[in-house]
């Protein structure tokens, strides 16, 4: 476990002694002398809401952008109707040794391709790219590309003609706006474009008043309706020179420095309320970023970014490797010695939880909150068998303990939605999801009865709620989640089935996620993990309901089955 340090520490990691001091590390950048050259190469930025990859380039800037809550199709869960007979069925089957017929039933019950009236989830989408052209910057040299972990701030520095230009970017922890300083070391050196694109099917990129704007609705799939609507305004504050518009794009010539702010907003309020303004939110970000000086707004970002992330610092030691480029460092790594370089990682993750997970806003999803796509790998969704539990497996322990929140959030709505599955699939009381979720908190099965049919992941969240109250004693969060932990219990009271000798209790239909035991046959009963995840349930639960002395009777029901 890594501390809070505020002396000279030791830890045992790996049966090695590992030295934790309270000086900074020397190196937090990540450091290239290219531009990326695709977008997993780019440098991610976020502040927990505005996400972007920044790619660096010196003829083009590129920076693909994301908004946390632009997410394909509209308000519903996908939980099915009358599908419990089956799901007793299929326990039968199970309990009758016929292993084979369960699983072909389970696949018949929920499809591999979603039916008509249902879904699978619907996909985070990007919200699209902003680009600033460069022309005459095609000879450049001393190109330096960064990203300061630090500070959370990327920059990129090249010179053309003997001319030094350099942008600092970073998404704004204080005024939710992402922010470009572009400037040059020769006055009246800055002359380039900035336009956008957005793959969305339905949208507009035009200028009105020298601000550039896009407005869009995001996509529609299976039978869900995008109704998702979002607003970009790019506002560029220039020094010097001058400022024109064309139809869809800005331009800037003879300028000595340029503060570009970009806004992003939707209609989002809640997973079941879509009554947001963006156009109102979106100028109200604007508005409070522009009536900042930008040293000022930088200062201020630095500062509430640094109040999470200086609270941990890991020094293992600095070789000649750290004086490389990071992709050298990469590639080099297992032929050298760079304690340095894993100190980097270990601060690097993070950074990116710090940056794709704030108070108040969404939880990170598969890709934190970074996606340039409008079908991105697994619907960039939350995947709760293990992805989403593993993107918080850092926060408390690694002093991160108020990102965990967006997490928290997201259960409460879930043991809302869940009361639908586990009502109308199982006949249970409490709450229940299976192995997938997304914007709109979908509690039902998700990618066919193979993948699908695994409803344990509310219990495996809920694991979450308890440790965050181990780690803080916070017993007015424990209060507040406590019906989370109470409906989980609930659901599984109900749930558990007397297996074929009657001696034991287990969950059945489950799995053993992505797993089989004969060739494709995954569906099972009583399985290893199910078993522990109940377990946790109800001790949770037990502790919880004596921390708060709440529902003594339920507790005694409970520990008799634990």
């Amino acid at each position: 476990m890594i501390k809070t340090i505020q002396h000279k520490i030791f830890l045992l990691a790996c049966g090695t002694i590992i030295s934790v001091s309270a000086y900074a590390q020397q190196n937090l950048k990540l450091i290239y002398n290219k531009p990326a050259e695709n977008w997993n190469e780019a440098l991610p930025i976020g502040n927990g809401r505005l996400g972007a990859m920044v790619f660096g380039g010196a003829i083009q800037e590129h920076l693909q952008l994301n908004e946390e809550t632009i997410w394909a199709g509209e308000p519903g869960n996908n939980v099915p109707k009358n599908t419990f007979d089956s799901i007793q069925k299929i326990r039968k089957l199970l309990n009758d040794g016929k292993f084979e017929e369960a699983q072909n039933l389970s696949n018949i019950t929920y499809p591999r391709q979603a039916p008509k009236d249902l879904n699978y989830g619907m996909p985070y989408q990007t919200m699209g790219d902003l680009f600033l052209d460069f022309k005459g910057h095609d000879n450049f040299k001393n190109y330096k590309r960064t990203l300061d972990i630090e500070k959370a701030v990327s920059t990129v520095s090249y010179e053309v003609n003997g001319v030094t230009y350099k942008r600092e970017i970073f998404s704004s922890f204080v005024d939710n706006v992402i922010v470009i300083k572009l400037t040059s070391s020769k006055k009246g050196s800055l002359n380039f474009s900035v336009n956008a694109s957005t793959p969305h099917k339905i949208h507009s990129v035009f200028t009105d008043k020298n601000q550039l704007i896009i407005n869009g609705t995001s996509g529609s799939v299976d039978n869900k309706i995008g109704k998702i609507k979002f607003k970009t305004v790019a506002v560029p504050v220039v020094r010097g020179g001058k400022l024109t518009s064309t139809k869809d794009k800005l331009n800037i010539s003879g300028a000595d420095e340029v503060v570009l702010y970009v806004s992003i907003a939707t209609n989002f309020k809640k997973y079941n309320d879509l009554s947001g303004n963006p156009h109102a939110k979106v100028a109200e970000y604007l508005n409070k970023a522009l009536n900042k000086k930008y040293n000022d707004e930088l200062k201020s970002h630095v500062e509430k970014y640094q109040k999470y992330f200086n609270r941990v610092s890991l020094h293992l030691g600095t070789t000649e490797q750290a004086q490389k480029t990071t992709d050298a460092r990469i590639n080099e790594f297992g032929n050298s010695s760079d304690p340095d370089l894993v100190a980097l990682y270990f601060q690097f993750g993070r950074y990116l939880l710090i940056s794709s997970s704030q108070q108040g806003t969404q939880p990170a999803n598969l890709q934190g909150i970074w996606n340039y796509q409008l079908n991105p790998a697994w619907d960039s969704k939350y995947t709760v068998n293990i992805n989403t539990e593993m993107n918080y497996w850092p926060a408390e322990n690694t002093n991160l303990s108020e990102m965990h929140e967006p997490l928290f959030d997201m259960i409460q709505d879930l043991s809302e939605t869940g009361q639908e599955s586990a009502k109308e699939m199982y006949h249970a009381r409490g709450w229940n999801m299976h192995h997938n979720t997304d914007l709109w908190r979908i509690t039902g099965v998700v990618d066919g009865g193979f993948y699908g049919m695994w409803p344990m992941g509310g219990a495996w969240l809920t694991q979450h709620l308890w440790n965050h109250y181990l780690y803080t004693g916070d017993k007015e969060f424990l209060k507040k989640y406590y019906p989370a932990l109470k409906g989980s219990a609930l659901f599984y009271l109900d749930v558990l089935q007397p297996d074929p000798s009657g001696n034991y209790l287990v969950v059945s239909p489950s799995m053993s996620p992505e797993n089989t035991y004969l060739k494709g046959v995954g569906i099972t009963a009583g399985t290893t993990m199910d078993n522990q995840l109940v377990f946790d349930v109800f001790n949770n639960f037990i502790n919880a309901s004596k921390v708060l002395n709440e529902d003594q009777n339920l507790s005694d029901e409970v520990n008799g089955f634990s």
